[in-house]
This record gives structure tokens, C-alpha cells and sequence, in this order.
């Protein structure tokens, strides 16, 4: 059982580590900064250390991203509490959706606020098609290959039934790997058909307990507390970065001679990304 891992309540000096996942998941672009399990690695092995340690709570507010790197994240969360016998909460704030939800199933018991957003178990690919545009300006697209489907989709040329095809199929073992996380961890848990919590959709907290997503609605600190007394200290492994790290974290105005302005643009199309996909949750 979980709790036979927990000390008995009010045991002093007991201490949880508290991890911190917020943000997109994957490569933003530019110099923004995505969660990744390279950048993760040393914060996470840190966190499962101590003598005193008797469980690790990780916050997470992330609208997803790549599914690769929530699936790394996620399995390294799972190994080091393996190797170091201790288990796992996972609490999501504002949003745990996608590859945020994926994150939250790293943990042996997820809890979420009433209006936390969670859920969206589905796969989703967007972009822009340039091909009018660029006849308007008068522009001639050239584009040579090695492979005659070396450029699938390509934003300059016409959308292609085969193609769309392709990539769905792609979308679709994705969301077959998606959901078979899901169900090896939360189980006889899950209170509704596939239809339903695999469509992609999200909820509230409050309906997503009632789904079965999650295990009960509370915030961090209270849960833990809950379980482990007043007496439980709390230890935060939160991104440090230098004040270099953080002036430059935008990236750069001119890198070389004629390059002035391409970094800037670069990170604006990659804050524009990454707004977007916040606002898909109100956010």
C-alpha cells in the first residue's frame, strides 16, 4: 500500500521535495526555454536524494507539448522513485493538460484544484499554408528532393490528401501510446468509456475526479500535510538561473553583421507559439 511508505504523522524532520514543472513541454524555440529531460535531469536526481526524504510532490502547470519529452520526463519520475523506494505526488495548478496530463500520471496519486484544467488526451499538429501568399508577392517556391516524400507538407505547397493521411496515422500511434499510459496508471480508477476521456476533450478539476483522471481536489502543501503532519518541511528544487541566463533568456538582437533583428523575430514567433498554446485552455 502507498501509505505503509508514508511515516506515521507528526514524525519530525520528514522532509518533500517539491519539484516544479510549469511551463510548455518541449523545445519553445529561439532562447525561450522549455521543459526537457536535459535540462530536468539534475534537478530531478537532486530531488530523490536525502536521508530525511519521504516523499516528492512535483507542481505542474503545463499546457503540453512534445510528446517525447513528457514521455521521458515522465518514465525518469517513475524510475528514481523505483530506485529510491518513494512515492510520487503530482499536483496540477492552473493546467495539466496533453503532455501536461502526461506528467501528472508520473505520479502515484494526482490531485488538482476545482477549475484546474486537465485532461486533453489527444494528439494535435497545426500550422500555416503560405502557397497563395506567396503567389501574391510573386515569389516562386523552388524546392529539390531526394525522396518523393522528403517534403511532406510543406507550408508552401498545396495540402495533399496522402500526406494529411500520413500524418494522421503518425498522430494516431501517438495517441494510442497516450492512452496506454493512462490506463496502466490510473487503472479501475478511470470512471468513463474510451470516448469520452480519450477524445481529446478537458476538464475542470471537480469533473475530472469524477472521471477518475485524478484522485482528489487539493492544493500541495495542504494534501501533504494532510498525510504527513504539520510537522513535514518542505524542500523546493526550482529552476536557478543566473542574472546572465535571465537578461539573455529572450535571446539576442544581432548575433553577426547583417543577422540584427533575426533573433528577435525568431523568439516572437516562438512566444507566439507558445501563447497559442496556453490560450487553448483560456489561459
Amino acid at each position: 500500500m502507498l501509505m505503509d511508505k508514508l511515516p506515521s504523522l507528526g514524525r519530525r524532520n520528514s522532509c518533500v521535495a517539491v519539484l516544479c514543472l510549469n511551463g510548455v513541454i518541449g523545445r519553445v524555440g529561439g532562447g525561450r526555454r522549455g521543459l526537457n529531460l536535459q535540462g530536468l535531469e539534475r534537478r530531478l536526481d537532486a530531488a530523490f536524494k536525502g536521508r530525511q526524504l519521504v516523499a516528492v510532490a512535483v507542481s505542474i502547470n503545463s499546457p503540453g507539448g512534445s510528446p517525447v519529452q513528457s514521455e521521458l520526463i515522465a518514465r525518469r519520475i517513475r524510475d528514481l522513485a523505483a530506485e529510491r523506494d518513494v512515492p510520487v505526488y503530482t499536483f496540477i495548478e492552473d493546467v495539466g493538460a496533453s503532455g501536461g496530463y502526461w506528467l501528472a500520471c508520473a505520479g502515484d496519486e494526482i490531485y488538482a484544484g476545482n477549475s484546474s484544467i486537465v485532461g486533453s488526451i489527444g494528439v494535435v499538429s497545426g500550422g500555416f499554408g503560405f502557397m497563395e501568399m506567396i503567389k501574391k508577392l510573386g515569389i516562386e517556391r523552388r524546392l529539390y528532393t531526394s525522396g518523393d516524400k522528403k517534403a511532406m507538407n510543406d507550408p508552401f505547397g498545396p495540402e495533399k490528401a496522402a500526406e494529411v493521411k500520413h500524418l494522421k496515422a503518425l498522430q494516431g500511434d501517438i495517441h494510442k501510446d497516450f492512452i496506454g499510459l493512462v490506463k496502466a496508471r490510473r487503472g479501475e480508477k478511470l470512471n468513463g468509456t474510451d470516448r469520452t476521456l480519450f477524445s481529446g476533450a478537458y476538464w475542470t478539476g471537480a469533473r475530472a475526479l469524477e472521471l477518475g483522471l485524478i484522485d482528489g481536489i487539493g492544493d500541495l502543501r495542504s494534501v501533504m500535510r494532510a498525510k504527513l503532519g504539520d510537522n513535514v518541511k518542505f524542500k523546493v528544487f526550482d529552476e536557478r538561473r543566473s542574472w546572465l541566463q535571465r537578461r539573455f533568456s529572450m535571446g539576442t538582437l544581432a548575433d553577426s553583421g547583417n543577422g540584427v533583428g533575426f533573433g528577435f523575430a525568431d523568439d516572437l514567433v516562438a512566444a507566439m507559439e507558445e501563447r497559442l498554446l496556453w490560450n487553448r485552455f483560456g489561459l
